[in-house]
């Protein structure tokens, strides 16, 4: 099946309709810096929430999400811990609460709040933006790939290249249609800021899930009466040491050198360093990426938990329909996608091979709209993330401090096509999907994790700390690829996290700790648990009233449940696609009891005090530069 004319015209009217959204709103976006990078934090928590789950819904990781179904059935259901998924639930459970106290505009300036001024704070501001933009610019160069590999399925370039007036090689055919889509997203995310991206996201979660609904009642059409050739492991979530459950010998070999490259034989191993990597990375916080802005741009504490809670609810069912049911259809007709290469098989085509061939026209053309929306959304809300750091955390603070509102309009535009200029740039150098996935979650976060869980949580840790922790393991994260080539950048993440751990605690005792007056204002305003006692003790001094926070057993415990609820909103779709209607119902059941739990533990629960007012923010900023 190739795009009727009726599927170019509702790609075609999605793309009209992104330019004149940023058209509309840039006006709006340009009177100020808050309004360009936060949306004035004005905008409803649902509608964040809505577009941060549609950022997260981004065609290169459907793409991957679809392969590790392929392969892995429903153990693929714990892969995309690497990322890890569950950092939501920390979020939601009280890490949002937290970041939206501080009131910043980026994570570079939360520094300031944490840390006080002098030279090192200077120093871990900068370190800070380096990762920002390495940790954007890798996302930039992940989600152009994807689309890339995408589109040339649709559009055969043999179709379009008598009327180009130029020649491109084969391997350069994904990069070209990259460029192409990139641009539009490139548009309206410079023109529109926050406000574009979050209103052209909940339009794309809205055509997302009349598509995934589309997939899934086809693929359960198609199942029906008939079973998937696969290995009896592939119906189970559950796993031993090794995988001999999933052996496909016999049914389709290459899908057996596939699991041994992706370097998850040993998948009991596998599972306990991603789980252990990925609680030390929800305990870090957010990344410095279109997460934290979102998280920043709620209009209080409370809605930014409601924010991140209502991600994975909204994200999780739709994205595993479409996910599960393009697996089943990819299972069914294996032989008609025409996934063999010259280098064995793609299985990162899957996806775009089962539209082309099972979606009729019409839908066809709503998910290729939904999925550039995917892409459009995920690569400008990263964009959008970079350009805060260019501005806010470089420009307005080394260059030019006192710029106008439309210098800073300029700015925010120049910086958007620089960093995306590079971001494609990086694309173009990049191997596959999978490759730059696994560099970004488990080598560059590998040199995150360590500072930014300590920044929250020990009262002791300072600046310099920080400064030489982030480069501790930002440095072997750029180098360790190459020279561990034939190793699973997950297995090395320890020794990263040693480096940097080494860096942040040694930096920290060799230096004056960080001023009194910063650390007490940080404490008032933030109230984290951890290692803050001496800080405790001179508040309650200073004011008897003051109540801290005492929450650590019940935010452990609300996290438990938050990830077994997370895992459910995952099982449920593939239960329901698969026709496991026993599973069904007692993962339904669990999810039950779970929401009964965490409305009581959870949203009964959450801080009520007002957002910091514009006056107070100046105060509060006021103060630390005093006491700097």
């Amino acid at each position: 099946m190739k795009l009727s004319l009726l599927d170019f015209c509702i790609i075609i009217i999605y793309l009209v309709a992104v330019i004149v959204l940023g058209l509309v709103l840039k006006k709006r976006a340009s009177r100020n810096k808050e309004a360009y990078m936060l949306g004035g934090k004005t905008l409803p928590w649902y509608m964040l929430g809505l577009s941060n789950a549609s950022d997260m819904f981004d065609i290169s990781g459907t793409m991957w999400m679809v392969s590790l179904a392929f392969v892995y059935g429903l153990k693929s259901l714990w892969i995309p811990w690497l990322w890890p998924v569950f950092n939501q639930v920390f979020m939601m459970m009280y890490l949002s609460v937290w970041l939206r106290r501080s009131n910043v505009t980026t994570g570079a300036e939360w520094i300031g709040t944490r840390f006080g001024k002098g030279p090192g704070v200077t120093a871990s501001h900068t370190i800070v933006v380096v990762f920002a933009l390495l940790s954007c610019l890798g996302f930039l160069a992940y989600g152009f790939v994807g689309l890339g590999k995408f589109m040339e399925i649709f559009i055969p370039f043999e179709s379009i290249a008598p009327y180009l007036p130029f020649r491109i090689t084969p391997e350069y055919v994904g990069p070209f249609y990259g460029i192409i889509f990139t641009a539009f997203a490139v548009f309206y995310a410079i023109l529109g800021g926050m406000t574009s991206i979050v209103i052209g996201d909940v339009l794309k979660y809205g055509i997302m899930t009349i598509s995934a609904f589309v997939i899934a009642v086809i693929a359960m059409q198609q199942l029906s009466g008939r079973t998937l050739e696969v290995p009896q492991g592939w119906y189970t979530p559950f796993f031993g040491w090794k995988l001999d459950d999933l052996n496909w010998s016999g049914i389709l070999e290459e899908v057996n050198t596939k699991i041994k490259s992706d370097g998850f034989s040993l998948f009991g191993i596998f599972f306990m360093m991603m789980t252990f990597k990925g609680i030390l990375a929800s305990l870090a916080g957010p990344a410095p990426n279109y997460d934290m802005q979102k998280i920043l741009s709620t209009k209080s504490p409370q809605e930014a938990a409601k924010m991140s809670g209502i991600v994975s609810i909204v994200l999780l069912p739709v994205r595993y329909a479409m996910v599960m049911g393009l697996t089943v259809l990819a299972l069914l007709h294996f032989d008609q996608l025409g996934l063999h290469t010259s280098r064995g098989i793609d299985f990162e085509k899957i996806l775009p091979a089962s539209i082309l061939q099972f979606v009729p026209a019409g839908l066809m053309g709503l998910l290729l709209a939904g999925l550039l929306a995917a892409f459009m959304g995920t690569f400008a809300g990263t964009l959008n993330a970079a350009q805060a750091y260019v501005v806010n955390d470089i420009y307005l603070k080394y260059i030019n401090p006192g710029a106008s509102n439309s210098r800073i309009s300029r700015m925010n535009y120049f910086s958007g096509l620089v960093v995306a200029s590079i971001g494609i740039l990086m694309g173009l150098f990049a191997k596959d999907v999978n490759s730059i996935l696994q560099w970004i979650v488990s080598a560059l976060y590998g040199g995150y994790v360590a500072a930014n869980v300590l920044k929250w949580h020990w009262w002791r840790f300072n600046a310099n700390g920080f400064f030489w922790g982030m480069l501790a393991g930002i440095v072997p994260a750029l180098i360790f690829p190459y020279v561990f080539r034939e190793t699973l950048s997950l297995y090395y993440f320890p020794l990263l996290f040693l480096l940097s751990l080494a860096g942040c605690i040694i930096g920290s005792l060799v230096t004056p700790p960080t001023d009194r007056q910063t650390l007490t204002t940080f404490y008032r305003t933030v109230r984290p648990w951890g290692f803050w006692k001496p800080i405790q003790d001179q508040v309650q001094a200073e004011d008897p009233n003051f109540r801290p926070n005492q929450a650590f057993g019940r935010d452990a415990f609300n996290v438990i449940i938050g990830i077994i609820a997370q895992c459910g909103l995952t099982l449920v779709p593939m239960y329901l696609i698969l026709k496991m209607n026993v599973e069904l119902t007692i993962t339904l059941g669990v999810l039950g009891l779970c929401v009964v739990i965490l409305k009581k533990t959870w949203w009964d629960r959450l801080p009520t005090e007002e957002p910091a007012s514009p006056a107070s923010a100046h105060r509060l900023t006021k103060t630390l530069n005093d006491f700097s």
